[in-house]
């Protein structure tokens, strides 16, 4: 699931992130400021080692709730330190006057608004990465040579601007959540449990989770079933459907029926952004480009408008994305998506076709309505140096970008390897 490179012609600088936890700082930026009154407390968090999700129930676990009554704006890096708002409702300011935490969360700052934080509630993040790399001590490159490698890369960037793919954390640790949204989308429901319940990887799987699912794949589904750790819920809800219906054809579907919507959710815009991603990929050599037929977004208040069929229509509004003031977009298919016109509509059609998809497939049980994105972001607040601590040299690189779009794409560009996940 490799993503190619905007910048393949320029050298990498090679290395990893997330050595320490401290190497990858996120700061969220919110999408508004809380006013201070309301009925929902509004709780500003320091997270270091924990998903956003743990970090939620965490949250609701000390003070007596519900995790779906934790509200966040987004999913922040795990081997990380990231700092995010949480909301709740009807909890008193002073619940959290040294609330009982586990290590690595700390509350920063409490507030009140009138409503509930819920994803998209973002204005972007910022970002401060250390990136190491052992192979510069060993061969003796100076540390100079590599920042001027990052900026020469940087530099065209942010001519360009950043191909807005979706990075590989959006696919999961097995890198396979698009799939399970294509069986689901498919409606083929026996391929998607055998893919969520068995498909063992001994590079991802570990212990009992491997074991799991190597008996799910021989057939053995209690065995699975006790196998399975009992946090893993929607697994086993899946596997207890399974093993009721003594996995017959019919089983299959219960079992999916069993599984949280909002985890099916998830695996459906998994798929949405693959999609993108290939529809990126094929405009990539020339995606700064406004076409005939093309939806365009204004990057200053995000609408996002038709340009016409005509070649003077999109020759017309090419100057204006030069200037960075518009952008082209792609599409995040579904039924209820803006469909562009053209030579860019037969593209598009193009890479669901090739998938064996329609739209009509996102209007069904699992559907979704669709939208657009940007085809491309800009990084703002950049900054570039090197040092050195009791962990070895690093680059450090400091920027903000707006909310949907991945760190990891573009330090992807710098670095020329391919990321660790979480």
């Amino acid at each position: 699931m490799q993503l190619p490179y905007l910048t393949a012609d320029l050298p990498g600088i090679g290395g990893f992130l997330k050595t320490q936890f401290e190497d990858f700082a996120v700061d969220e930026v919110p999408l508004y400021e809380a006013s201070g009154t309301g009925t929902h407390a509004y709780i500003q968090i320091q997270k270091r080692g924990y998903s956003t999700m743990e970090a939620a129930r965490l949250i609701a676990k000390a003070i007596g709730r519900k995790s779906f009554d934790i509200g966040y704006a987004g999913l922040k890096d795990t081997r990380a330190v990231t700092t995010q708002w949480f909301s709740v409702e009807h909890e008193y300011n002073a619940r959290f006057e040294g609330l009982a935490l586990p290590p690595g969360l700390k509350i920063l700052k409490v507030s009140r608004h009138k409503n509930k934080i819920k994803l998209g509630h973002l204005a972007g993040n910022k970002f401060i990465i250390k990136v190491r790399n052992p192979e510069w001590q060993r061969v003796g490159t100076p540390m100079d040579q590599i920042v001027a490698r990052a900026v020469a890369v940087l530099e065209r960037l942010e001519k360009s601007g950043v191909p807005n793919f979706f990075g590989p954390q959006r696919f999961g640790m097995r890198k396979d959540n698009h799939l399970l949204g294509l069986a689901l989308l498919r409606e083929d429901y026996e391929t998607f449990i055998k893919h969520f319940l068995g498909n063992p990887d001994e590079d991802v799987d570990r212990g009992d989770i491997l074991s799991a699912r190597k008996a799910f794949m021989a057939g053995e589904f209690e065995n699975a079933l006790n196998r399975w750790p009992g946090h893993l819920r929607n697994e086993r809800v899946a596997l207890n459907a399974v093993v009721r219906g003594k996995g017959a054809p019919s089983a299959y579907k219960r079992a999916v029926h069993a599984i949280d919507h909002r985890l099916k959710d998830l695996l459906i815009s998994a798929l949405q952004s693959w999609l993108f991603n290939q529809v990126l990929e094929r405009r990539l050599p020339k995606f700064t480009a406004i076409l005939p037929g093309d939806l365009c977004e204004k990057h200053e208040n995000g609408a996002v408008f038709v340009v016409g069929d005509e070649p003077d229509a999109a020759m017309k509004e090419q100057a204006r994305a030069d200037a960075h003031e518009i952008s082209p977009t792609g599409p995040l298919f579904g039924h209820r998506m803006s469909e562009a016109g053209s030579v860019v509509k037969l593209m598009e059609e193009s890479v669901l076709k090739a998938n064996g998809l329609s739209l009509d497939n996102f209007a069904g049980r699992n559907g979704a309505r669709g939208t657009r994105r940007a085809l491309r972001f800009f990084v703002r607040d950049m900054a570039i140096g090197h040092g050195e601590d009791e962990h070895g040299p690093f680059i450090e690189v400091r920027f903000t970008l707006p909310s949907g779009s991945y760190a990891t794409v573009l330090l992807g560009e710098v670095m020329k390897t391919e990321l660790a996940l979480d």
